[in-house]
């Protein structure tokens, strides 16, 4: 069977006039009649665009130069801005960037609401620089540069970019970056290292603030072993070895103290462990705010018993325990279920439970569906909750707080609420990821 070729692209740049935003942020013009996306490219200006990529519905360019620039345009404060995929939108003013969100938050819930308003809340701010906690950093030995790279990888690309820094890295993470490339230069290893998972706590008396898990393709030989060692004492983290899936990973150094790293949440006097590979919001202040945001709106007292689906290792779950009744905290994975309970247990409290239930099945013919429950915290990924809600709405709760890092699910579940009986009072958007496209929002839900 013939490949296909790949067409060939004109090579000479384009003089375009950019509309407006894509939800995902790209410039958007019109060309003889043709929709194009313009990576780089704001409302109101004129660009000079080369072609990334043609299709037969639209065409995609990149700019090349500004010609005339917007009033929101900035000059980006990373060197590495143009070239890095870690980020998109640096060139965009940042309280514009949040109004954009907000904005495309708001047309794809009217697409869903048709006739029906909500409440906008005010979109919750945080650090728009340094705020990045967790990240999984690519690894390359770049035999032309004669030299091993450590960084995200370059825009709709698989090479990496040459980064001595990054500005949404957490700062001892970004400033460690140098120094892990000329370390993993020194191993014999330094070939056979594709990936750093990083995380990073908050400050604790007794343990480190920073975990790195080095994924290594081949086992490492013991002076590879004693070097790892030797750089993460240097440069105090806790250093992770992965050989394989997942389930691999094992804490290297130190070789005392748990496999934990911690996060705090002060106004509810709370103090998370969470392994380095679990899942926990990168942005530690919006994380705070979120919580405060999703209690405040669900407007908890002793009285309430509430559900936590997607709890993950209890995030919301245990700030809420400490404003209700009772909180049950049901998650897919089984090991965040151990987190939820041992974080529970290490804070002394006995008004919170968790337990495991795939959340895509048959929700409803599990036992804690008998709970009489009052109100409903849901925070499910991008694909959303669509399977659970008849479940939820069938339990009958006076409110739903509904946490979405994806704005178009959020809509479909918004018009699926509706049918199911429930209004949607308000939302808003969270800042969580400034200077990307991601979009991550709250919305309140009330039973009609």
């Amino acid at each position: 069977m013939r490949r296909r070729r790949r067409q060939k692209l004109p090579t000479e740049p384009v003089i375009l006039d950019i509309e407006n935003l894509s939800h995902e942020g790209r410039g958007v013009a019109h060309l003889d009649g043709k929709v194009i996306f313009v990576e780089g490219a704001l409302p109101g200006e004129q660009v000079s665009a080369v072609y990334t990529q043609k299709r037969e519905a639209f065409d995609q360019a990149k700019t090349i130069t500004v010609i005339t620039a917007a009033e929101q345009r900035v000059e980006p404060p990373c060197q590495y801005a143009a070239i890095c995929g870690g980020c998109s939108l640096q060139h965009f003013d940042s309280e514009a960037q949040l109004a954009f969100k907000a904005s495309v938050l708001d047309e794809l819930l009217q697409r869903s609401l048709g006739d029906s308003s909500y409440e906008k809340i005010a979109p919750m701010t945080g650090p728009h620089f340094a705020y990045r906690r967790k990240a999984r950093l690519a690894v390359r030995y770049v035999h032309k540069k004669q030299q091993v790279l450590v960084g995200f990888r370059e825009k709709s690309s698989s090479f990496i970019t040459h980064m001595d820094s990054c500005e949404i890295l957490d700062v001892q993470v970004s400033n460690l970056l140098p120094a892990l490339s000329e370390f993993i230069a020194s191993l014999a290893a330094y070939q056979h290292i594709p990936q750093i998972e990083v995380a990073v706590g908050d400050e604790q008396a007794e343990s480190n603030s920073l975990a790195l898990v080095f994924r290594h393709l081949l086992p490492l030989n013991d002076e590879d072993l004693v070097k790892m060692s030797a750089f993460a004492e240097k440069h105090q983290f806790d250093c992770y070895l992965q050989s394989g899936g997942p389930d691999t990973v094992l804490k290297h150094y130190p070789e005392s103290g748990a496999e934990r790293l911690f996060y705090n949440l002060p106004a509810f006097d709370l103090n998370l462990a969470f392994h380095p590979m679990d899942f926990t919001q990168v942005n530690a202040e919006i994380n705070r705010k979120m919580i405060s945001k999703a209690i405040e709106l669900l407007d908890l007292s002793e009285s309430d018993q509430v559900l936590d689906l997607f709890c993950g290792l209890g995030n919301f779950s245990l700030a809420m325990a400490r404003r209700a009744r009772f909180v049950l905290g049901i998650e897919g994975s089984t090991e965040m279920v151990a987190r939820g309970k041992e974080n529970a247990q290490r804070m002394a409290m006995t008004n919170v439970d968790f337990a495991s239930a795939d959340l895509t099945g048959d929700f409803a013919a599990d036992h804690w569906s008998d709970y009489a429950f009052t109100k409903v915290l849901i925070d499910p990924p991008r694909s959303g909750a669509i399977e659970i809600l008849p479940a939820v709405a069938g339990l009958k709760p006076g409110k739903i707080v509904y946490v979405s890092c994806n704005p178009i699910t959020l809509a479909r579940d918004t018009a699926r609420l509706h049918e199911l009986g429930y209004k949607l009072e308000a939302a808003g958007v969270m800042d969580m990821f400034p200077q990307t496209t991601h979009v991550e929002s709250i919305a309140l839900f009330t039973r009609a």
